[in-house]
């Protein structure tokens, strides 16, 4: 590996709207093959799927942007600078959390 370390963003955000979603597929697939309640069943499930993995993330149970520090990488370790919001993160700018900007001091006026 050379040394190389990834940061592959498995959380319990991500498996868990992953799980989710799964099922929600399985659902859907059903419903094509003739299961008609699976579509709408199914469809439900992966907007629950996408809701979920949100509400974690929020929660700091998700990933920031970018790679993490090695110590930070485990599954069941928490983000606890969720709930100021990271730069540059879709999810936290959809929740009204912005986070501090790079290179600004906490605290500064503008």
């Amino acid at each position: 590996m050379g040394g190389a370390h990834h940061d592959e963003g498995h959380t319990v955000a991500g498996w868990t709207g992953f799980a989710v979603a799964v099922v929600g597929s399985l659902a859907v697939g059903l419903g094509v093959v003739g299961w008609r309640p699976g579509v709408w069943i199914g469809s439900a499930l992966l907007v629950v799927a996408v809701l979920a993995a949100w509400g974690l993330h929020l929660a700091g149970w998700g990933k920031p942007p970018g790679v993490r520090l090695v110590g930070r990488r485990g599954f069941g370790v928490r983000d606890r600078s969720a709930r100021e919001g990271h730069p540059g993160c879709f999810g936290c700018r959809m929740a009204g959390r912005r986070g501090a900007v790079r290179g600004e001091v906490a605290g500064g006026s503008s």
